[in-house]
């Protein structure tokens, strides 16, 4: 069972046309011979280097300094009047509580 398509040009000429395909579908299926030299192609895809810098903003180090110190560095910024080492002993604390 076959399904043709629809398209805009006459019967004829679409006739044409799937003979054509029909020869060119049978020809590459069919092995070189041995009079022919196998052809070889090759690409060669040049894929660009990227390079790439990253900066880190000052405030983005404070803040991975300050997610990154131990309980130890934070009970002494809080002993040395650091408001926000203080909250956060205040609320571990109540944790601890409660």
């Amino acid at each position: 069972m076959t399904i043709r398509a629809v398209s805009s040009q006459p019967a004829s000429s679409t006739a044409a046309n799937t003979g054509a395909q029909n020869q060119q579908a049978a020809a590459a299926t069919q092995p070189a011979s041995k009079t022919q030299a196998p052809t070889t192609t090759t690409t060669q895809a040049s894929t660009p280097s990227a390079s790439y810098a990253v900066t880190i903003s000052n405030a983005a180090r404070a803040a991975f300094a300050e997610a990154t110190e131990t309980s130890v560095q934070t009970a002494q910024e809080a002993n040395r009047g650091d408001r926000q080492a203080q909250r956060l002993l205040a609320k571990e604390q109540a944790n601890k509580l409660g």
